[in-house]
């Protein structure tokens, strides 16, 4: 069996989901929005704090991760970066790179844009987050397993931990992508995480833009056309087709 694949699509999209989330969560767009809708348009608890001048961090500098850097970076922020190789895209913009440890000291905000493996599972746990500033924003739009939650769940009660954004969980199987709509959810971590007023949870829909689909069915019908068009050769396989 030929397995085809599509490697990339629209990093935009995930890369201004995770700006969205940061934003929603730091001028309390989600707490406006029901009050508002009740007939109660008071401002108390609603202040942000403004993201020019502030210091954030990018975790993981792949494509989607730059043009999460790059949107920080045209809000007027201070970006530090930590990944496994430099983007020279990035350094040229005056993004400076540093180590893990070091990007969870200094910065107000953190958004994880790197992939899940061995090495990354939980590398947000409960010792970085104590390395943390009081009040950190943390966003995380890339795999669930990079955060502990637990650990995010502590920083949570103690203040560490001002604003949570996810868009993925490390238990998300079997619960997002469904409408559970009248049931039981039996995740007790999951119910614990979004019963806090300062975490929003989206269900794992970053991608999902009508830019980033059409991309996607372009790029499966194109490697479609190469596989025929391989099998048609002789059948060794175009360049579409890989493991």
């Amino acid at each position: 069996m030929r397995v085809a694949r599509v490697p990339a699509y629209s990093p935009y999209s995930v890369a201004e989901h995770a700006v969205t989330l940061c934003m929603t969560l730091n001028r309390k767009v989600h707490k406006a929005y029901s009050r508002n809708r009740d007939g109660n348009f008071s401002l108390a608890g609603l202040a942000g704090f403004d993201m020019h001048g502030k210091t954030v961090g990018v975790v993981g500098t792949g494509n989607i991760g730059v043009c999460a850097a790059k949107i920080f970076l045209g809000f007027g922020c201070v970006v530090l970066a930590q990944s496994r190789s430099e983007s020279k895209e990035l350094t040229a913009l005056g993004v400076k790179y540093v180590s893990l440890d070091e990007l969870c000291s200094q910065c107000n905000v953190i958004s994880l844009h790197a992939p899940l493996v061995p090495a990354t599972h939980h590398i947000i746990n409960a010792e970085r987050i104590a390395l943390m500033r009081s009040g950190v924003t943390i966003i995380n739009t890339s795999r669930g397993g990079l955060l502990d939650t637990r650990a995010a769940i502590a920083g949570l009660k103690s203040g560490k931990i001002g604003a949570l954004g996810l868009d993925v969980y490390e238990e998300e199987a079997g619960l997002f992508f469904k409408d559970h709509t009248g049931e039981v959810i039996e995740d007790d971590v999951f119910h614990q995480l979004v019963n806090y007023p300062n975490v929003v949870v989206t269900g794992h829909q970053a991608f999902l833009t009508v830019d980033a689909l059409k991309n996607i069915a372009d790029a499966t019908l194109a490697n479609i056309g190469e596989y025929r068009g391989a099998a048609g050769g002789g059948g060794k396989g175009g360049a579409g087709a890989g493991a």
